[in-house]
């Protein structure tokens, strides 16, 4: 097996300076920096904008037994510039999630969305991965994780009106979430990579459901 590890680090580079910038929801600083160069020497100094976003967590909600996915679907002004261009919908299906509070762990934001977004009671939390969703300009980290849910009487309007939230839920059979994707229903990043972890995992977890029943029986 190759490694992959990086050949620099944060030794590697000299912050200049880090002006901050727009301050609203989001924020926005300018970093003013130089890093190591792989062919030896340093790079000339150069300005980035960075868009500063606290870390979040997102997670899919499973049912093994009915094999059904618990979605949620919102409104997002990210997909508005799309929507208007080529009359797509800014409405996106996608995975319950938010922004970590501070002391939060990210299983515990799971678990405080998913009764929040979707009036789902995570049975057993599985961590899929972390990854930065866009670093070319932001600092987000996204922690991703796989919820075991019953998923019968999942559905209705959900989220927080004080954080002018209009969340409806679907519940789709994963054929059906998995054709949504393939589509293009399903596009954004988040979901994307939870459903296809789910497709690489749905047997073993839909397995191990029927082994936990049939002990319990």
């Amino acid at each position: 097996m190759s490694d992959a590890s990086p050949e620099f680090g944060a030794a590697d580079v000299q912050v200049l300076t880090r002006t901050p910038g727009y301050r609203g929801f989001f924020s926005l600083d300018t970093w003013v920096l130089r890093h190591r160069l792989y062919a030896g020497g340093w790079s000339q100094p150069f300005s980035r904008e960075l868009f500063v976003r606290d870390a979040a967590a997102g997670v899919l909600l499973y049912d093994p037994v009915r094999d059904e996915v618990v979605l949620v679907e919102q409104f997002r002004i990210g997909a508005m510039v799309d929507a208007e261009t080529r009359g797509t919908s800014p409405w996106l299906l996608e995975v319950v999630a938010g922004i970590i509070a501070p002391g939060e762990s990210a299983a515990e934001l799971a678990q405080r969305e998913a009764v929040e977004e979707a009036g789902c009671q995570i049975r057993e939390l599985i961590h899929i991965l972390d990854y930065f969703n866009s670093p070319g300009g932001s600092n987000e980290f996204i922690s991703l994780f796989c919820g075991l849910v019953d998923s019968a009487g999942a559905g209705g309007i959900h989220g927080v009106p004080e954080e002018n939230e209009d969340i409806r839920v679907r519940v789709l059979s994963s054929t059906q979430a998995w054709q949504a994707l393939q589509e293009g229903r399903m596009n954004n990043a988040m979901a994307i990579i939870a459903l296809q972890w789910l497709m690489m995992n749905r047997d073993s977890l839909r397995t191990q459901a029927s082994e936990k029943h049939a002990e319990n029986t």
